[in-house]
This record gives structure tokens, C-alpha cells and sequence, in this order.
């Protein structure tokens, strides 16, 4: 059986695509899935990208591209009232269920349907306060969206995932090599089926392709 490490951020409609997809894209396969919530703006911050909503008109194929592939594979995707928005009240609130950064599918699937499903404000007071009550038999005794341990949590998971190599979510970390967006998830499968071509060269040549552009000024 392969572990699976699922990082994901709340905000990314791809990271609820990849997460209904999931099971189905897997069946039949021996696996076990941990779940764990990150800081997407962090990711991307530390290689200066500003991410699909940085530009604007990547940001409407984005918006439009997501909604698309949401009826393409029959998962109820709405845009939120606003987005991008702030992940952290609702990152924090999943990590409140969490002792050790992991959360369950459970969990996981209530925060990205609060998100996803309905096409409504994602940080509206009374849906975080209606949040945190479907979620009341998950969360930690003593602990609630403010209190230290989430957001030390948050904090160690989104440095885990630098660590590990994670710039995007949704990624998939197995054997310490990184499956990046719903559309890894055909190779994520091949991996797990023991492709042949994960044997060859080709997986740890990719990094020693030389750039011909020049380095960034930072």
C-alpha cells in the first residue's frame, strides 16, 4: 500500500475538483490519503508567483476553465461571492479538528463545500459560525479558529510542504516524489501501478534541463 500525502488550500477550486475526482481516479488501486491543509499564498510567494487571480485575464479562464471542468466531470462547482479571499479562518477552523496537521475526508469535504457549493460568501460570519457547528464533532477539546494550535499547525504544515518540494495545490507527495493539479492524477494512478517509465531517466532528468532564460532579479 502507498501513502498519499494530499496537500491542499481551501481557496483553490482545483484542490475540490482533485478532491471529488480522487477516489474515482484511484479505484481499484491499494492507497492510503492524509490530508493536509497548507497556505497557498506562502507556496506561491516563495517563488514570486502571483497565481492564476494575479492575472487578470488568466484569472477569468481560470474562473471559467474551473466551472467548465466542474460540469465536465459532474462535481457542483459554484464561484464563491468573492475570490480569491482570505483561506485562514477556514484553513485554521479545519486544523481545530486536527491533532497533528492532518485532517480526515470529512472534515476536509465540509470546508470545501462551505467553499464551493452555493456560490456564496465564504467568509460570511454566520456561514464560518454555521461551519464551525457542522464541524463541532471534530474539533479538539479547548480548541476553536483562534486559538494557537491551528495556526502552529498551518504553520509547520506549510513549511512541510516547501520542504517537500509542494509550490501548488492541489499536490499529491508519494515515495517523496510530488504530483502536482487535478490533471497529475492520471500519472498519480500510473505511478501507483508501478509504470515502468517512473524506472527510467526521465523523472530525475527533468530538474538538470538547463534554462535559457536569465536568472530572476530578486
Amino acid at each position: 500500500m502507498k501513502h498519499i500525502t494530499f496537500y491542499l488550500d481551501f481557496v483553490s477550486p482545483y484542490a475540490w475538483l482533485a478532491f471529488e475526482r480522487l477516489p474515482e481516479a484511484l479505484a481499484g488501486l491499494s492507497y492510503s490519503v492524509a490530508y493536509r491543509p497548507v497556505l497557498l499564498g506562502a507556496l506561491l510567494q516563495q517563488h514570486a508567483n502571483p497565481g492564476p487571480a494575479g492575472i487578470a485575464p488568466k484569472r477569468d479562464w481560470t474562473y471559467r476553465h474551473v466551472t467548465w471542468l466542474g460540469h465536465a466531470q459532474g462535481t457542483p462547482l459554484q464561484m464563491p461571492l468573492r475570490h480569491p479571499f482570505n483561506p485562514l479562518p477556514l484553513l485554521r477552523q479545519a486544523l481545530a479538528c486536527s491533532d497533528d496537521g492532518f485532517v480526515n475526508r470529512f472534515v476536509a469535504g465540509t470546508v470545501l463545500r462551505h467553499v464551493w457549493q452555493g456560490g456564496r460568501d465564504a467568509l460570511d460570519p454566520e456561514r464560518l459560525a454555521a461551519l464551525a457547528a457542522e464541524l463541532a464533532e471534530q474539533i479538539r477539546p479547548g480548541q476553536d479558529v483562534n486559538s494557537a494550535e491551528p495556526k502552529a499547525l498551518l504553520r509547520a504544515n506549510t513549511e512541510a510542504a516547501q520542504a517537500a518540494g509542494v509550490f501548488g495545490v492541489p499536490a499529491f507527495v508519494v515515495d517523496r516524489k510530488v504530483f502536482w493539479g487535478l490533471d497529475a492524477l492520471p500519472m498519480l494512478r500510473a505511478y501507483l501501478e508501478g509504470d515502468a517509465w517512473f524506472d527510467g531517466p526521465d523523472w530525475d532528468a527533468a530538474p538538470r534541463t538547463p534554462s535559457g532564460l536569465p536568472p530572476v532579479a530578486r
